[in-house]
This record gives C-alpha cells, structure tokens and sequence, in this order.
C-alpha cells in the first residue's frame, strides 16, 4: 500500500548510508558501467524499488505530480544526488541515454508501459501482474522476444533459494506425486467507502494519463490511488493482487507450463457494501489434468466479532497456510506460508524437511541486464505472464457468472470434491461473518474451457472477448506479430 512521508523516511532510514553517492547529475553513472534504470510509478510498490535498486535510478516518472515530488525530494536527499522527474512514461521511455525501466505503476498500465519501453530498447523489471488481461500479457511475451530485451516479472518468491530446493526436492518424488495445490490469500479487505457524488480528482493527477487504456469513467469511491485494485476497470481484485504471487508458487509447485484447460470461479463482493465491484470472496478452480491448482480468496476476518480489529491475526489460517500455499501429494505435503519458507510434512503431519532463506530480485534483474542474459532471469516475463493470466481466467468466470442461494451452488459442483470442499468451507467463513448465504449473494460463474496453446476459450465468444479490452487511444496496446 501507499507510504506519506514519514513511512518513507522510516523506512528508508535504515539504507540511507548505502544509498549516498557523490553529489552531481544523474548521468555520472554511465561512467561507471552500471544499469541506469528510470523508475515508474511511486505511490506504492515502487518506493521499494526506489530502494531496491538505489544506484542504479537516474530518473523517477509518476503521474501525480504531487507522488513525483515527494519521492523525488526525499530519495534526492537520502541518495545526496539529482534525479531526473518526468510526469508522462512516454517521454521517459524515448531516452536514449536511459539502459531499463521497472514499472510499478497500476495493474492496467503494466503491459502498455512495458512493450512502449521494450520498442524503444530498454530492459523492464514490471510488477505483477504483468498484464490486465490475457490477450495484452502474450504480445509482452512477444515484444521481449522480437525485440531481444530483458523482461523481470515482480514475483520475488523465485529468487528464493529455499523455494527452488523446495520445488526441486518435490519434483523429485520424495512424497509421491501431487494430488492438488491449493493457494490461499486470506488477507483483511475493508470496504473503501462509497459516495453519492464522483470523486474530485486532485489537480497534481493527470487523469487522462493515468487512466490510460481503461475507461475515462467518473470514480463513486473515496480514493484514487491503491482501491484502483478493487475496480475492474483498473485492477483485478486480490487474485491479481496479492495473490498472484500465490497463483505463480502453486504454478510452480505444480510444474505447469500453460493454461489451465478448464477453470470455473465462484465467490462475490460480500458483508458490505462499497464502491468496488471485484470479490473479496473468490475461489478459482484451475482443472489441470494431472492436479487441480485451486485458490481461495477471503477478505473478511474469521467472524463478524473480529471485524472490530482488521489484521492478518484476525484471517483465517488454513492448514499453515494464510497467505501462501499447500501442496498436496500422496505421501504428504508441503506447506509454503511465505516467500522465502516451505516446510514438509509427512502423511501424518509430522515435519520432515524445511527451507528458509530469500533472494535478491531486483538484483537478479540487474545481472541479467548487465549480461543480457535471459536465461539468468528467476522470472522471466513468459513465466509472469503465465501466472497472471491464471488471474484472469478465474476472473472472467467469476464475470460471466449469475448469483445463487449456496444450496444450488452445491448441487451445481457436488460432483467435484475438491470444488466441493473449499466452497463448504468458504460457506462457513461467510456464516462466521453473518453473510446470508442463501439470499442468491454468491456467483457462480460457468466452467470455461481453454485451448492453453491458442490462450483462448473453446465455443464462448463472450469470454474469449474478456480476454482483451477496448483500448482507449492514444493508450493502445500493440499487437506484436
């Protein structure tokens, strides 16, 4: 989420000494052979990059004008350098004197800002999802192949060396073959509030910019920024938010190399009533052939008595796993609750083997540029790209879908036990938060069949049209032949 000025600066204190360089331009750095990256998008997400690659940055682009100079003043003071400020990416991008960009902006500007900066020859660390939809993630696996660039996805949990061991030591059979995967985000979403009159824009935002590809529509929610997620318009709710990197570990875990060839979703926007329209309550069935990867989304704390105290203390923890992953096999299980944890279990849930230890990502990012090497990525854009379309697969569903009482939902699914089994239980979640669940509140979307090498749906023109999305000129994303 968003960081004010003082979050920054305590945050940031800790690397101040580290970050300082000689005072003088930007363009001093070329000198010394390092990657001179232009970063994209502050508010949020990119204060970490802001420090994460501290000097390596030569320019900041935001386009809140007011986000710009903040960021811009204080990473000029802790760094005791001048960085460049621009306010539209396009004029950044056309730099030549500029080697990469990292893209932390909203997730409806990823791709188009990515392959404007693939065309002009610079590398991209873009955060996920790397796309909005699926149709726009493939042509940015494109221009990074046509145009040989060095494309990172913000999926840091790949450079973790306890994750790798993890996943290898699974491939290797050591507790049998997989059986399911089941990715959890159980993460507190409060309602963003709802107003009766659209949102006053703040001068210092240039909306046209901002707004992009997506509809140029008036805002019935309190803030701008970061509730973009919760706006179909402009986000994809928390599957394409914090659980993408979720969605990404279990793909992983899985050994999954395409889309799912059929997937179905079900959940809704329930116990309040605000101004975003994405769920806080999801479950996404992927139906790979060998083991079913599913994902449940859960904003609402464990009961209507914990909503007194939003926090991840209040969530609901399930089997180790709150914000993270469960795989499944038939000898026992692995439990990956972080980005840089897994621990093993035995068919008895005793503990048999554990791994710990983070990766440099952004790091990662650099050598690869350094020695434009694509092979060195720890993820790669294809691998984004894959991952974040399972986001929206799910979600087109969820969009296609009608609402129905929980009772013929569970008839509609009672031939699918693992399906079964996670709506059951999201049934009691809702339950312990006094969510009527047999008012016709839930949707069900329909279950979507997929050509994974086409990257298309089978016989349904309107959810293979949920794929794409009407561009709005001149922010129109490229197909890349």
């Amino acid at each position: 989420m968003s960081l004010n000025r003082r979050d920054f600066v305590k945050a940031s204190t800790a690397v101040t000494v580290s970050m300082a360089l000689p005072a003088g331009r930007a363009n001093a750095l070329s000198e010394t052979g390092d990657v001179r990256v232009a970063a994209i998008g502050v508010n949020g997400r990119g204060v970490e990059h802001l420090q994460s690659m501290k000097n390596n940055i030569v320019a900041i682009c935001d386009c809140d004008e007011k986000v710009l100079r903040l960021r811009a003043d204080l990473f000029e003071r802790m760094s005791k350098r001048k960085v460049d400020r621009e306010v539209d990416y396009r004029k950044l991008v056309e730099r030549k004197d500029i080697d990469a960009v990292s893209i932390a902006t909203p997730n409806h500007t990823h791709s188009l800002i990515a392959i404007a900066a693939i065309q002009a020859g610079k590398d991209v660390y873009v955060e996920k999802p790397v796309s909005h939809n699926v149709w726009e993630g493939r042509q940015l696996v494109h221009a990074a192949r046509k145009y040989d660039r060095i494309v990172q996805c913000g999926t840091q949990s790949r450079s973790s060396p306890s994750l790798k061991q993890a996943a290898a030591w699974l491939h290797e059979g050591n507790i049998g073959p997989i059986q399911y995967a089941i990715a959890t985000c159980y993460k507190p979403r409060k309602a963003i509030g709802k107003l009766n009159e659209p949102l006053k824009i703040d001068k210092d935002v240039h909306y046209d910019l901002w707004c992009g590809p997506a509809e140029m529509v008036d805002l019935y929610r309190p803030r701008l920024h970061y509730d973009w997620h919760w706006d179909f318009n402009t986000g994809n709710g928390d599957l394409g938010n914090q659980g993408i990197h979720q969605m990404d570990i279990a793909r992983w875990f899985l050994g999954e190399n395409a889309l799912s060839p059929r997937v179905m979703s079900v959940g809704g926007r329930l116990g309040y009533e605000d101004g975003g329209n994405t769920p806080n309550t999801q479950i996404v069935f992927h139906d790979y052939a060998k083991a079913p990867l599913i994902f449940e989304v859960r904003g609402l704390p464990k009961s209507k008595a914990d909503q007194k105290n939003w926090s991840g203390d209040t969530m609901d923890n399930y089997r180790g796993s709150r914000v993270g992953v469960i795989v499944q096999c038939e000898g026992g299980s692995i439990v990956i609750p972080s980005y840089s944890s897994a621990t093993a279990f035995d068919k008895d849930g005793k503990e048999i083997k554990s791994w710990n230890g983070g990766g440099n990502h952004f790091g990662n990012f650099l050598d690869a540029v350094k020695e434009h090497k694509r092979e060195m990525l720890h993820a790669e854009v294809l691998e984004g790209h894959l991952s974040s379309a399972l986001c929206h697969t799910g979600n087109v569903s969820y969009q296609l879908g009608k609402t129905m009482p929980a009772g013929q939902i569970r008839e509609e699914i009672k031939g699918n036990a693992r399906a079964l089994d996670s709506f059951e239980r999201m049934v009691a979640h809702l339950r312990a938060n006094e969510v009527d669940v047999e008012s016709s509140s839930i949707t069900i979307g329909p279950w979507l069949e997929m050509d994974p090498a086409k990257e298309t749906f089978l016989e349904n023109e309107k959810a293979s049209s949920m794929l794409t999305r009407k561009y709005r000129a001149p922010f129109t994303v490229p197909t890349i032949a």
